[in-house]
């Protein structure tokens, strides 16, 4: 046993320490630049040149990402960038920027829209045409630790995202978090889905997105898929919309009784509050 450490020994003491893994690499590079764009930002120092150097390194980040992910282009679809929107914290910590804490991964976009107009298009009602469909694609590793960076993302009393994977799937603000920080998407009901044979986890539901009330009707389509060490989410819109009957008499009945108490309270106070 002696001899033994005496010949390990040496081994031991001279063994580089493991080297980190390029998701870790990626994740430094990411906190480095958020701590950075955070002191320039409370110190108010944000500028025009500032904003460059931070598109820059989102750009630097997007490299990363596609030498872990290695991703090949998809037909139809534009060549991939980085989900994160921004990396300005602002001044509510994890809850700042609107954009901020999206899902580390890749995004494509559709080139056309849903009625087959190029992206970026001005249309007749002067609104833009938007892409029909995205993807995102990041690594399992990454989504796990993003998970774990989420569990506490909103307020205290609102629910979060869940720390398993396969509940996590089923929690809608998973995907308000992950692509959508200026709307709520809202489950409307779960989708059968065909699991491919490479597919360990796969969910897929109908949505609706809303600042504020509940939508009337469910006009994207999302599915979300673990295979082969990848985490996807892709997600469409659709037409027609789908109205569930068990919502809309919900809504209508609520409708009816919130007209009868505004009229009961007119009539109560007829020249206002």
């Amino acid at each position: 046993m002696f001899r033994l450490a005496l010949v390990l020994s040496p081994i031991l003491i001279f063994s580089p320490a493991r080297s980190a893994s390029p998701e870790d690499r990626y994740i430094a590079t990411r906190d480095a630049a958020i701590a950075k764009f955070a002191r320039l930002s409370n110190d108010n120092k944000i500028n025009e040149a500032v904003d460059k150097v931070e598109a820059a390194a989102r750009d630097e980040l997007k490299g990363q990402l596609a030498a872990i992910l290695s991703q090949p282009a998809r037909p139809g679809f534009a060549p991939a960038q980085l989900n994160l929107d921004t990396l300005y914290k602002g001044d509510m910590g994890y809850r700042g920027d609107m954009g901020f804490g999206m899902l580390d991964g890749l995004r494509f976009d559709a080139d056309t829209g849903r009625d087959g107009g190029k992206i970026g298009e001005k249309r007749a009602d002067g609104s833009f045409v938007e892409p029909k469909a995205h993807i995102i694609v990041t690594s399992e590793a990454l989504f796990t630790r993003w998970l774990h960076e989420h569990k506490a993302w909103w307020d205290k009393g609102s629910k979060n995202v869940p720390q398993q994977i396969e509940p996590a799937l089923k929690f809608e603000g998973l995907y308000t978090q992950a692509i959508s920080t200026d709307a709520a998407v809202i489950n409307f009901n779960e989708l059968p889905v065909a699991k491919p044979a490479s597919a360990t986890l796969t969910y897929g539901f109908l949505a609706g997105r809303t600042q504020d009330s509940f939508p009337e009707a469910a006009d994207e389509v999302f599915v979300a898929a673990l295979a082969n060490g990848k985490f996807y989410i892709a997600y469409g819109e659709i037409a027609p919309t789908v109205q569930v009957p068990a919502c809309t008499a919900i809504r209508a009945d609520y409708n009816k009784k919130a007209d009868a108490a505004a009229e009961k309270l007119e009539r109560k106070h007829p020249c206002g509050l």
